[in-house]
């Protein structure tokens, strides 16, 4: 299990290769990238901020139990942090496991719990000023299923 939380960008493809490379073990392999998105067109920037160490600490704690709730062989989460232009990677989860259905699952459970519990606040800068970005419902209601 591999998390990191950094300012540098990252390169989704190699990092998905170098995730499963030379992996016999594995026969399924999923991965989600985010992006930096700009809905209304004005976005400069957007900020996200963290806490060193409670923030690895609890991402970790959530791919731990993602490992315990589903076979899976391997996990990596990287998030970024820090002033990112739209169209920036923001962040990334891959899962590994013998079968796909535990590796869509667990993914689509790192990410549910990723938007709403991992300790980051963001805040969207434009040419009118900046606002920090408030908690949806939806994704709240997400968590719903797990």
């Amino acid at each position: 299990m591999t998390v990191r939380v950094q300012a540098e960008p990252f390169d989704a493809g190699a990092e998905l290769n170098a995730f499963a490379q030379g992996r016999t073990d594995i026969g399924a392999v999923v991965s989600f990238t985010g992006v930096v998105r700009d809905t209304k067109g004005d976005l400069q920037e957007m900020l996200i901020e963290h806490y060193p160490g409670m923030t690895e600490s609890a991402i970790a704690k959530i791919a731990q139990e993602a490992t315990t709730r589903w076979a899976l062989t391997d996990v990596l989460v990287i998030h970024r942090y820090g002033p990112l232009k739209p169209g920036a990677p923001i962040m990334m989860v891959a899962t590994a496991s013998a079968h796909r259905a535990a590796s869509f699952e667990a993914a689509d459970f790192l990410m549910d719990y990723l938007k709403s519990r991992a300790p980051f606040w963001k805040k969207e800068v434009t040419a009118q000023g900046a606002a920090w970005v408030d908690a949806k419902d939806a994704d709240e209601d997400a968590l719903k299923r797990w």
